[in-house]
């Protein structure tokens, strides 16, 4: 396997923090977006079980 590019790195870096719980709020802060738009924007597949996780929430809630 070659070398990672920095796009690698930083995606890999939002699909772990996603992956373990970390909000959305805060992985936007950590990869230096002023809010949530373009991280959700750049990121959705990353993202995919935050996302996931507010609809399960949803559907907990209103069954």
């Amino acid at each position: 396997m070659g070398e990672w590019t920095p796009r690698e790195l930083r995606h890999s870096f939002v699909s772990l923090m996603s992956d373990s719980g970390v909000r959305l709020e805060d992985i936007a802060r950590l990869v230096g977006h002023s809010g949530t738009s373009v991280t959700e924007t750049v990121y959705r597949k990353q993202i995919r079980p935050v996302i996931t996780g507010g609809a399960e929430a949803m559907d907990g809630i209103f069954g």
